[in-house]
């Protein structure tokens, strides 16, 4: 009888410590909170996670050049291979990303237009491609930190602690004026974005879209903490990994590189040999 009771008395001791020091037993239950409160302390957390991505180095950042590897997925979510690319970026509407060691495969977007240099020369990017680069810079993470925030008309709400890839994290809720939906869970010890889910519907369909990023493997780059690998599902398929081998900021890119001509020049140069194995084939055929 007496050592039943020290078991109980012990289990609820163990039960009395677990309660004190779990970082989750006292969280604020998203469902108590009024709505100003709610956002409000999803407000705090960006702000902690812009302060953690480098604050005023991370928000001032001009222009990020990129070398690393791109895995790419099929439709069944098996892997396609890899590529070495290098992307240079002016965030958040200027693009060029280029294949390596050739670059002989580019694709430039600026804004509302975007072009591309394959083998077979320069030509306009599909309206289509438009379209995505433009709907993928309004999911970007960083432009949502950066500047979306301050839109007006943005929903914020608290969803609560959650612990998600052995990490112990804050969900975030944000809806936008187009109904977007995007979750970000932010560390509850580093304060840095370790996911980002954005729900959407397509407008003619209605069917949902559920669209996940993670970020891993942080570095700090002239102080601004970089995630060196980052993963994208849609409908819990992978799409894509990227895995950075270095970056650098603020080197002062030339708005140049983001033209249709300068993809003409780079053609001038790596077309030559396109050109003339193109003439040998038809001179041996």
């Amino acid at each position: 009888m007496r050592i039943i009771l020290r078991i109980l008395l012990l289990s609820l001791l163990l039960t009395g410590a677990w309660l004190e020091f779990s970082p989750c037993a006292f969280a604020q239950n998203p469902q108590d909170m009024m709505p100003e409160e709610s956002a409000a302390k999803a407000k705090e957390i960006l702000q902690q996670a812009i302060q953690a991505l480098g604050g005023t180095a991370y928000l001032n950042l001009r222009d990020a050049t990129c070398e690393g590897r791109l895995s790419q997925f099929g439709h069944a979510g098996e892997l396609n291979g890899f590529e070495k690319f290098v992307d240079y970026t002016i965030p958040p509407f200027k693009d060029r990303t280029e294949n390596l060691p050739k670059r002989n495969i580019i694709s430039v977007m600026n804004g509302d237009k975007g072009w591309t240099l394959d083998r077979g020369g320069v030509s306009d990017a599909s309206g289509a491609d438009v379209a995505h680069f433009e709907e993928d810079t309004k999911k970007d993470i960083d432009y949502i930190l950066r500047t979306r925030i301050k839109e007006p008309n943005m929903v914020f709400r608290y969803a609560g602690p959650d612990i998600v890839d052995l990490k112990q994290v804050d969900w975030v809720e944000i809806v936008d004026s187009d109904n977007r939906t995007i979750r970000i869970a932010i560390s509850q010890s580093t304060h840095l974005p370790v996911r980002k889910i954005v729900d959407t519907r397509d407008a003619n369909t209605r069917m949902k879209t559920d669209e996940v990023e993670y970020y891993s493997n942080y570095h700090p780059l002239n102080g601004v903490q970089t995630p060196f690998q980052i993963t994208r599902e849609r409908n819990h398929i992978k799409i894509y990994q990227v895995f950075f081998d270095k970056c650098e900021y603020n080197t002062n890119l030339s708005d140049s590189l983001f033209t249709k001509q300068s993809l003409d020049e780079r053609w001038e140069k790596v077309g030559k040999s396109a050109r003339k194995k193109a003439e040998k084939d038809a001179k041996n055929n």
